[in-house]
């Protein structure tokens, strides 16, 4: 019995496997977009996740089945399954790297490029090299498309290396055309479009932010020109915040592009060339095939390699349609130094005519599920979490053991995950971001360390920033916590009094304040200083001692004065029972009623937080943080050409 199943096996694991590897291509292809949102799409994140992990072990074990499966002159065209697997291992491409680890691994897929190169080639000149000529002349042709495909997404990894982006921008690549190009011509395009344009005129601020790169000035007087025409532009924008917001949003996907898929390398001589040569190569090959003989070959075996085909053929095409109606293909020809070809097709619209075309294609089904063309835009939501709010609910001695029996287990992070839920952002919070200034950066385009003074202005508030100095915290994920439940003891106050407070201006506080607490526990690395999640674990514990005692009718002690003392200077960090009556000496409620404290530690941590976490999370759907950053990093850009026009006077 078991040499029956495994004789099975053995008959049809090729065939399984190469079937297997195109089905994991056309999930990557259809769902890999995704990942520039977060919202409803979580669950399709694991059956994505899992095609990336087995697209490439199963396009490598069924190659080393046709390689050792000893196939005789009978099996030529299962050997000609081979080079197709070239063709799935170079990918789609709107994904070569599911996570910012994978372009540091690009030696590893250069090996496993060499490897798989010479194992294709071992079993072509075993069993095809000398069989009909027309299957074998089908089979070189996919065999150097894929070879080129393969090698062009080894390519990609290594050009989406951090060290490798930092090289590519010590010189400033002068994309003046384009900013030309949108000054002459912006009329053409309508408001989707312009926001496209003036991210791609701007991206090299976001991409500059991104890899903490240093943009070398240029003697030849181009550089005080571009500088002049972004500038301008930026000014333009912060005449329209929202338009500035959308512009922000594209940027930081196309830094999704360079980072996560082939854009860096498809848009490139080499990039066009191989999607206009795959496709004729791949029919061509089709056709070869059907005026082969097919006598000695099983219908199964037929039936799969037409299926082979007829997928590589649609995909491949998708590839070369996606690249010439992409946004880049209009930066690649504003940059190319061939001046017929940017007149021709920039200058007389003919890339336009032929983008439109390409999207009202797009629109048509089936064409639409496989174009997958996705929103730039991103899911537009912050996370939340209220410390007081999760304690509370798991007070009972139930909910207790479950707790304790999920960290026990591993899933601590899990079970804090069900007391954080999503909101989208507003449009109070989006004005919120964009009425930060540069007056508080450093000639560096970093923010001051004195991050809370500002919001507790000593003309504006008298005493307040004294009063709260002990408050402040020495280190920023203690004062995270602080504030945290300041504020929510600060606006329960303010409910109780009945205090003139704006409604929006206490949602506005409390949403940025749940955001801070949910950016703790859930990414603390995108917080300046070391994570110290045995602080938020110990206030955690506090907390529900205190519910506790609170259920059980402590005497004497309101809750909110229980709470008041958990929130404590660092020095005096732990609950004291004997300090329970005290209040916070100042009124806090009338003081900042109208105080914005929220915002400059929200600034101040995205301005702070490390870049590479930044690239990180736009795998992951993208951080309201990150927008915050990169609005500072316009505001810097705006600030350093002042300066220099300042110097130049």
């Amino acid at each position: 019995m078991a040499g029956g199943v495994l004789g099975l096996w053995n008959d049809w694991a090729s065939r399984i496997s190469v079937l297997l590897s195109l089905f994991f291509q056309l999930l990557l292809h259809i769902f890999a977009n995704i990942r520039r949102r977060k919202d409803g799409s979580s669950w399709l994140r694991v059956p994505l996740w899992v095609a990336y992990q087995l697209s490439d072990s199963t396009a490598t074990y069924a190659a080393g089945q046709l390689l050792f499966s000893g196939a005789t002159k009978d099996h030529h065209l299962i050997a000609f399954w081979v080079p197709f697997l070239l063709l799935h291992l170079g990918g789609p491409d709107n994904i070569t790297a599911y996570a910012l680890e994978d372009s540091k691994l690009w030696g590893r897929h250069l090996l496993s490029l060499v490897v798989q190169v010479l194992a294709a080639a071992i079993v072509l000149s075993r069993h095809i090299v000398g069989g009909g000529t027309l299957l074998m002349v089908a089979a070189i042709l996919i065999f150097v498309v894929g070879t080129a495909k393969y090698l062009e997404r080894t390519r990609a990894l290594w050009s989406a290396k951090f060290s490798i982006l930092q090289s590519s921008l010590k010189v400033r690549a002068h994309d003046m055309h384009h900013q030309q190009f949108y000054t002459e011509y912006q009329d053409w395009y309508n408001d989707g479009e312009l926001v496209l344009q003036h991210a791609h005129c701007l991206f090299h601020i976001c991409k500059r932010g991104i890899v903490d790169c240093v943009i070398a000035v240029d003697d030849s007087g181009s550089q005080n020109e571009g500088d002049y025409l972004e500038n301008t532009i930026i000014q333009g924008l912060l005449e329209d915040r929202e338009h500035m917001w959308r512009v922000m949003e594209v940027e930081l996907s196309l830094m999704y592009d360079i980072l996560y898929t082939k854009a860096g390398v498809i848009h490139s001589w080499f990039g066009y060339c191989i999607r206009v040569i795959t496709p004729p190569a791949v029919a061509t090959s089709l056709v070869l095939f059907q005026l082969s003989s097919k006598d000695d070959y099983s219908l199964v075996d037929v039936a799969i390699t037409y299926i082979l085909l007829g997928g590589a053929l649609v995909l491949e095409t998708k590839s070369l349609l996606g690249a010439l109606g992409s946004s880049w293909a209009l930066t690649f020809l504003c940059a190319t130094q061939w001046d017929w070809l940017r007149h021709s097709a920039v200058c007389a619209g003919g890339w336009r005519q032929l983008r439109r075309a390409i999207f009202s294609l797009r629109q048509s089904w089936p064409v639409k599920v496989m174009m997958t063309g996705s929103s730039r835009r991103w899911s537009g939501t912050m996370g939340q979490h209220n410390m007081l709010w999760s304690r509370a609910r798991q007070v009972d001695p139930m909910s207790q053991r479950l707790g304790n029996l999920c960290k026990m287990l591993g899933l601590g992070k899990w079970w804090d995950k069900r007391y954080m839920w999503t909101i989208d952002v507003s449009e109070k919070v989006k004005k919120l971001a964009l009425n930060v200034t540069g007056n508080d950066m450093n000639t560096m385009g970093l923010r001051r360390t004195r991050w809370g003074e500002r919001a507790l202005n000593e003309d504006r508030y008298p005493g307040l920033l004294k009063d709260l100095e002990d408050y402040h915290g020495v280190d920023f994920h203690e004062s995270v916590i602080s504030w945290h439940i300041a504020t929510d003891l600060i606006l329960a106050k303010i409910d109780q009094r009945g205090d003139h407070v704006s409604d929006d201006h206490v949602e506005l506080v409390s949403v940025l304040s749940n955001y801070m607490m949910f950016l703790l526990v859930d990414s603390p690395d995108m917080l300046p200083g070391l994570p110290q999640n045995w602080l938020y674990e110990q206030t955690c514990t506090q907390l529900d001692e205190i519910c506790t005692k609170h259920i059980a009718g402590s005497p004497g002690n309101s809750f909110c004065t229980m709470l008041k003392n958990l929130f404590r200077p660092h020095h005096h960090r732990g609950w004291k029972p004997s300090e329970l009556e005290k209040e916070i000496a100042i009124d806090i409620p009338s003081k900042l009623k109208r105080s914005n404290f929220i915002n400059p530690r929200l600034t101040y941590a995205a301005n702070r937080c490390n870049r590479e976490v930044h690239a990180r999370k736009l795998g992951s759907g993208g951080e309201l943080l990150t927008v915050f950053w990169l609005y500072q990093e316009h505001l810097h850009q705006v600030k350093e050409g002042r300066r220099k026009g300042q110097d130049l006077v």
